[in-house]
Parts: structure tokens; C-alpha cells; sequence
């Protein structure tokens, strides 16, 4: 070996060539000394567990595991060599990047136990011999001139754009830290990848484009992926494409918000790259055009397999979250670090922050989700903190649109749908959807009990993967560190039967069956009761009988009591009051009802009698009991009641004659003046009339036009007497 401390680009090395044992120097990095050995490339797991697949799967696993490892174990000047020329070991570096599931994906960890160790001992031999192939420096002996190794990685494509958003939606969870330093050395050593990232946004702009093609929806200015053809009207949308097609969409959508937001959490840097291209006004206004449309597709459509519509929509509530997680990155590295970081620009940032956040108010669905996770006036009570030169005309408009935002409706989920809420609140999901979120989660950690897995997803939203996330990295809840991690499932108390728990407004009457073991039977029937005819039960008067003792007892009023000589300490007879209430008096001494009154000391003193109800009289009483106004009206029934008591038929001319002269003196009490006698009728024809009778006539002739039916008559005489009507 050479000299240490030479870097490995200058290093040669001395080797034994050939039989005859010549030595000969080559450069330590040169295609001879690389190991011949065959990487295989990287298959996934089978989506069915049946025996023989999950065997196969396991024996090509451990194939590629084991060669790895012993890539990993290497010398360093060996191991360059067989990453810089081994084509084979850069496809199974590849196709595991490709293949390899993601977080989402059901077959991330087989069923099977010794398949899915299999998987995660395979999982971390390719994230270290990525790690070690970023790392230009291992030790003082063992390194590449910096600027040797960007070329190298460069060049040979060792990292690439897509290969490098692949180890971050891979490895992202739990190996934050380390990636962040890992892709920074890469950008560092080897600016050029910048350039990359550069022509890589538009294309990933693109992916959003396809998106809203694929649901005939398109983004004004944005530019089409291929000239609209004349057909274009009758594209499919997200109600009418395919199942597959939908399916295949979400998953795209899902996959790619996956990995922008990975990237971007791990390497903020690129944060500038993206926004120079307006990716984040993009984003928004995708947002607002693309996730209605999906989600009542999603909602709305019949789908078979049930399963498949909720991993759908977990899967696009997924996405929303990205999407709003990757605008707050964009604020948060762009606008707000340098401003708490005291950068020179701070007057720049936050005229960014202000143009970014305004221009979020024409996107009013996509407002509202991300200042319900990340709210704007937090914000910018940060900002007014830090720079107390804020203009506040400005932040009073954005506060306001996010204020109308929110007035106008937002995002409405569906019911059945599990959603993302705050910090202990409860979020209602169906039992089959909390089993399925338990099973999930202790399919990645068994060692946890039920009980504290229901904790954590009421306190995350009943979200799994924020409490599987939330548990690897140790950031729960203060709440939950407290609590006991193999806490069993609280016991469902049995609820009391129905029947015990009864109110009713018939219990413990006498047919409360439900109390009672016996019932009077005989006070129960139907239809018309047996042993009375219709006629007993009409003369059975039995309840006004009843009615009328009880009115009885109000026949006598007494106001005052006699109270004997003895009870009130004096010799004469007194009289004992109810006692009454001092604030009565008060209450009406100043208002002086009735002290102008005329009515005479008799008036107020006398009451009106008791008046019986007239279904409870009886005969005599019924008769003798009708009061009259007037005294002699009174008389003149009792003079009647005499008559009819002594005959039984009186004459019809007497009660023509009495009847009669009872008007006459009703008449004359009124003031009424009887007509005067007509004699209008006169003698019979031929004997000729009075004088009276004549005068009667013309009189009675004179005033015909008063009566309704002969009204026509005085204008007969007006048109006669001007000679309009010939006489």
C-alpha cells in the first residue's frame, strides 16, 4: 500500500501481476483492481404471502444483503473501485431505490417475521453503502480530494436528482440529521448539481400539470404537455375515468407529495430553486383545482372493495397534508428562519412573506387548510416582533381574507372520512376504521399495548403515521410520555339492559306490566265492556254526581268567621280575618284604585250570589233559578209560573194579550212612540172611502221611494215631470 495521507485520486498502488510474480503500480482507483462479483437486482415483496413466494423473496434478499455487506466491509480504496466500475452493484443500487416500498405502501413490511427482518437488515445495508459513497472523507488516511470526488459522484452518476429524492422519501424518517448532512456534502462538493435541480423543477412542475390533464382540469398560463387535441372536450374526468386509472392517480399524486416534502424537509436549501420557478403559486392553485375534484370522485363513486376507497382516501389526505406541510417549508426557510436568524435582509423576507401569504387569499380551500395546521396570524404576530416596522394596512387585509376565508365555507370533509385535528380532539371514526389504524400500527410496533395506541391516535387525529413517526423519533406528547407503553385496551362497560333502564310516564301505574307480576284484568278490554248496553252507560250519571258535591262546597262564601268571646280576650263577639300581605297594600296605596268610585256602602258590600252550573241543577232549581235584569219582568214570570202551575192549556188570546202589553211597556220604558193607526186599508170597493183613508194612501204612496224594492221611483216621477217619459 502507499504513503498514508495521500488522497485516493493520487494514491498508486504496487500488485503482483501474472505467473512469473512481476509486480506492476496502478492507480488505486483503475477498473483491474475491481472485485468480479455479481450484484442481482432488487425484486420487492410479494403482495400474497403464500409460502414459496415468501421463501423465494427471502433467498434473493439475502443474496443482495450478503454482497453488500461485503461491499461495506472493504477496504476504502477497494470499495471505490467497485462502486466506480461495477455496473452491476450501481443497477441493484437502483432498482432497490425504485422498488423498494414507501411508509404508505401495505407490503412496506411483509407479514411474515423473518421476511420482514429480511427487508429491514436489507434496508440498512443500502442506506449505508449510499452513505458511504457521499462521504468523501473517512478518515486522515482514508480520503478524495473534494473537488476529485464531486467529479466522480458526477460523472459516473453515482447520485443523481431522482436518485437522491428517493433516498429522501426512503430514509427521510429516523435519519434526518445524517441524510441532511449527506445531500449537503453532495450539493457542496459538486455545485453542478444545483444546475440539475434547476431543469429537474420544471419537470416536477410538470407532474402537477399532468395531474389536472388527467382530471380535465388545467391551471391558467400553465403550458400543456402535448398539443390539445380536437377531441379534448370529451376527456375523462376524475368521475368518469377508469377505476385502475383513479387509483393509479392517487397514488401518483400521493407519492409525488411524498417526496417534494421529504426533500425539502431534509435539504431546505432547495427551497430558493423551487421558488424561483413560482412553484409554490403552482401548488396552491393545484391544490384548490384538483383536491375537490378528486375527493368527490373518491366519496362518490362505487367501489367494490371498500378497503380500496378508505386506502384512497388516506392516501389523498396524505397528499393535502404534504401539500400544506411543503408551503409552510417554503415560508418557514424563505421568510421567517433568515428573520429570526437576523439575516441582513429582513426588509427583503418580509416582503416575501407578505407577497406569499396575499397571494395564498385567491386559493380560499387551500387557505384554510394550511392556516388551520399553521395559522397566518402567528405569523405575523412573529414578524410585528421582530420587525416593528410592519406595515399594517397590509397584514390587516391578509388577516382579514384569512378571516373571510374561513366564513366562506372552507374544506368540508365527509363524515366518514378520517381527518387530521388538533391536539386532543376527538375525531370521529368508525370502529372498523380504529381497528384497522391499531392493526397497522402494531403490525410496526407489537411490543405497545392497545390502550396506549388509542391515546396517541386521540391526541394526533387519528393519525398513524404522525404516532408511528412520533414514536420512533421520541417527540410524543408530554401526556402520553407519562403513560404506561403496554397499557391493555380499556374494558367496554356493558351497558344496563333496556328494560332496566326504562322512564316512562306509565311506570308503577296499575298496567305497568314491566313492575307488576299481576294485573287487574277485568278493568281491561276491548271494543264496547261486556254486561252494559248502550243505554246503561248513557244513564249512568255517577260522575255528575261527583262533579256536584264537589261545586257545593262553593255555594257558601264567608268572609269573616265568629270567633266565641273567649278566644280573642274580650266579652263581645269578634270576628276572625285571614291574615294578608303588607306589600298588597303597599303595592296599590298610591294608584288609589276605586277611591273615586260612586257606588253606594250596599254596592260594596253586597256580593253576587253563588250561581250553581246548569248541568248540575236540578228540575226545580233549573226552573226557578233564571234571574231576570229587571223587577218586572221577574214579576210577570212569576205571574206565568202561577198561570201554568194552575192550567194546564191557557187560551192563546190571553197569551197573545198579555205578551202584547209586555212590549207596550217595554216600549214606552225606552222612550219608544208607537206608530199612528193606518187606515190604508179602508172599506171594501164600492162603498166609498174616509177622508183618512185617502190621506193614508197618498201618505203611504208619497214615501214608497224609501224602500229598497221601489227605489226606482222618484227618478220614474224626476224624468216624467220633465217630460222625458210621455205621460
Amino acid at each position: 500500500m502507499a504513503c498514508a495521507r495521500v488522497p485516493l485520486d493520487e494514491l498508486h498502488v504496487t500488485e503482483p501481476s501474472g505467473p512469473m510474480g512481476r509486480d506492476r503500480t496502478l492507480p488505486a482507483l483503475h477498473p483491474e483492481r475491481m472485485e468480479d462479483r455479481s450484484f442481482v437486482a432488487y425484486r420487492p415483496p410479494p403482495p400474497e404471502s403464500s409460502g414459496a413466494q415468501l421463501e423465494e423473496f427471502i433467498e434473493h434478499a439475502q443474496f443482495i444483503a450478503d454482497d453488500l455487506d461485503w461491499l461495506l466491509a472493504l477496504p476504502h480504496d477497494k470499495f471505490w473501485c467497485q462502486v466506480v466500475f461495477d455496473e452491476s452493484l450501481q443497477r441493484c443500487l437502483d432498482s432497490y431505490l425504485r422498488l423498494a416500498p414507501r411508509g404508505l405502501d401495505p407490503e412496506a413490511l411483509p407479514a411474515s417475521p423473518a421476511a420482514a427482518d429480511m427487508q429491514r437488515r436489507l434496508h440498512r445495508a443500502a442506506f449505508m453503502t449510499f452513505l458511504r459513497m457521499a462521504t468523501h472523507k473517512e478518515s486522515k488516511e482514508n480520503f478524495i480530494t473534494p473537488a476529485v470526488f464531486g467529479e466522480i459522484i458526477y460523472n459516473n452518476f453515482l447520485f443523481d436528482i431522482p436518485k437522491i429524492l428517493d433516498l429522501c422519501v426512503l430514509y427521510g424518517k429516523g435519519n434526518s440529521q445524517l441524510l441532511h448532512k449527506m445531500i449537503e456534502n453532495i450539493f457542496t462538493q459538486q455545485p453542478s448539481y444545483y444546475g440539475d435541480l434547476e431543469e429537474a423543477v420544471p419537470t416536477i412542475i410538470q407532474v402537477l400539470d399532468t395531474i389536472l390533464q388527467k382530471c380535465g382540469l388545467q391551471l391558467e398560463g400553465a403550458t400543456a404537455s402535448e398539443p390539445l387535441k380536437l377531441e379534448a372536450h370529451g376527456r375523462s374526468t376524475a368521475m368518469t375515468m377508469t377505476q385502475k386509472d383513479l387509483v393509479d392517480l392517487v397514488l401518483y399524486l400521493c407519492d409525488s407529495c411524498t417526496t417534494i416534502y421529504s426533500f425539502l424537509d431534509i435539504f431546505p436549501g432547495a427551497c430558493q430553486t423551487f421558488q424561483s420557478h413560482g412553484f409554490l403559486n403552482r401548488l396552491a392553485s393545484f391544490y384548490e383545482l384538483a383536491v375537490p375534484d378528486i375527493e368527490k370522485a373518491i366519496r362518490k363513486r362505487n367501489f367494490d372493495d371498500k378497503s380500496l376507497q378508505e386506502d384512497l382516501w388516506r392516501r389523498l389526505s396524505h397528499s393535502c397534508r404534504k401539500m400544506v406541510e411543503i408551503a409552510h417549508l417554503f415560508v418557514l426557510h424563505t421568510c421567517l428562519q433568515p428573520i429570526l436568524e437576523g439575516s441582513e435582509n429582513v426588509q427583503s423576507c418580509v416582503e416575501d412573506f407578505l407577497q406569499i401569504t396575499t397571494a395564498f387569499l385567491q386559493e380560499k380551500r387551500f387557505l384554510v387548510d394550511y392556516d388551520e395546521q399553521f395559522p397566518v396570524a402567528d405569523d405575523v404576530s412573529l414578524l410585528q416582533q421582530a420587525f416593528p416596522h410592519l406595515d399594517e394596512t397590509r397584514t390587516s387585509y391578509l388577516l382579514q381574507g384569512v378571516e373571510s376565508a374561513w366564513e366562506g365555507g372552507g374544506a368540508e370533509a365527509p363524515v366518514d372520512a378520517p381527518r387530521k385535528g388538533d391536539n386532543g380532539a376527538v375525531c370521529t371514526v368508525s370502529a372498523g376504521e380504529l381497528e384497522s389504524l391499531l392493526s397497522h400500527i402494531r403490525d410496526l410496533l407489537p411490543d405497545l399495548g392497545e390502550g396506549f395506541l388509542l391515546a396517541c391516535l386521540e391526541e394526533y387525529g387519528y393519525d398513524s403515521e404522525v404516532v408511528i413517526n412520533n414514536i420512533l423519533e421520541d417527540r410524543l406528547a408530554p401526556a402520553l410520555d407519562k403513560l404506561d407503553r403496554a397499557m391493555p385496551r380499556p374494558v367496554k362497560e356493558e351497558l344496563p339492559p333496556v328494560l332496566n333502564s326504562r322512564s316512562n310516564v306509565f311506570d308503577d301505574d296499575d298496567f305497568d306490566v314491566f313492575n307488576r307480576d299481576k294485573v287487574d284484568m277485568t278493568r281491561i278490554w276491548k271494543g264496547r265492556r261486556q254486561g252494559k248496553s248502550a243505554r246503561e252507560l248513557l244513564d249512568d250519571k255517577r260522575h255528575v254526581e261527583e262533579q256536584r258535591a264537589r261545586y257545593r262546597t262553593y255555594e257558601t262564601v264567608v268572609d269573616e268567621v265568629p270567633v266565641g268571646p273567649g278566644e280573642q280576650g274580650g266579652g263581645a263577639t269578634a270576628y276572625a280575618t285571614d291574615d294578608y300581605d303588607d306589600e298588597y297594600d303597599d303595592t296599590y296605596d298610591i294608584n288609589q284604585v276605586g277611591a273615586n268610585d260612586l257606588d253606594e256602602d250596599a254596592d260594596l258590600l253586597s256580593r253576587r250570589p253563588f250561581t250553581i252550573p246548569q248541568v248540575l241543577r236540578t228540575g226545580r232549581q233549573a226552573q226557578g233559578r233564571q234571574e231576570e235584569p229587571e223587577e218586572e219582568e221577574e214579576e210577570e214570570d212569576e205571574k206565568a209560573d202561577a198561570l201554568k202551575r194552575d192550567q194546564f192549556v191557557q187560551d192563546p188570546a190571553m197569551l197573545r194579550e198579555r205578551a202584547e202589553a209586555r212590549r207596550a211597556a217595554m216600549q214606552s220604558r225606552r222612550g219608544h212612540r208607537p206608530d199612528p193607526a193606518s187606515h190604508v186599508a179602508g172599506k171594501p170597493r164600492g162603498q166609498g172611502q174616509t177622508q183618512e183613508t185617502a190621506l193614508d194612501r197618498r201618505r203611504k204612496e208619497a214615501h214608497k221611494s224609501r224602500a229598497p224594492t221601489t227605489a226606482g221611483r222618484a227618478m220614474a216621477d224626476r224624468k216624467r215631470n220633465k217630460g222625458m217619459i210621455p205621460s
